[in-house]
């Protein structure tokens, strides 16, 4: 099984907007559009994330969607200081809404502690027909979705 990463989306507000700064930094590569993510550190497990793992990200304090992790490189800055380049796939696949504290730089993720998946109308689409998670979640909490 595919080990996860999970990581904040600092000072992103909705999924909307996680998407819309993601393709502000997307690039092209070997006819693939990639997306960027940064972090200071390499995962040492780096080979079992990049066999099918995802990369999970918390915005507003719970965790929201998945991105498929294609892979890590080393990059400079302009400083000399190393940094940990993710390529991610640039699709947001939205998951069931869990709850997640703050925390620094990322976590490894067991696939069984991941949240599933949201299929086609459970709400939790990128755009307009979005339901709100905290619709989302108070329905689940009623046994309602």
């Amino acid at each position: 099984m595919a080990l996860h990463l999970i990581k904040l989306a600092v000072g992103i507000r909705d999924l909307d907007h996680l998407a819309e700064v993601q393709q502000g930094r997307a690039f092209m590569r070997d006819g693939a559009r990639i997306v960027p993510g940064y972090t200071r550190r390499m995962p040492t497990r780096g080979d079992e994330v990049c066999d099918g793992g995802s990369i999970y990200w918390v915005v507003k304090g719970a965790v929201r969607c998945r991105q498929p992790v294609l892979g890590f490189e080393l990059v400079q800055d302009g400083e000399g200081e190393s940094w940990c380049r993710l390529l991610l796939d640039p699709v947001l696949v939205p998951v069931e809404a869990q709850p997640r504290k703050a925390f620094q730089g990322w976590r490894y993720l067991k696939p069984e502690e991941a949240p599933r998946d949201l299929g086609a109308g459970q709400g939790g689409g990128v755009g307009e027909d979005a339901m709100p998670p905290e619709m989302l979640a108070e329905l689940r909490a009623l046994g309602l979705a």
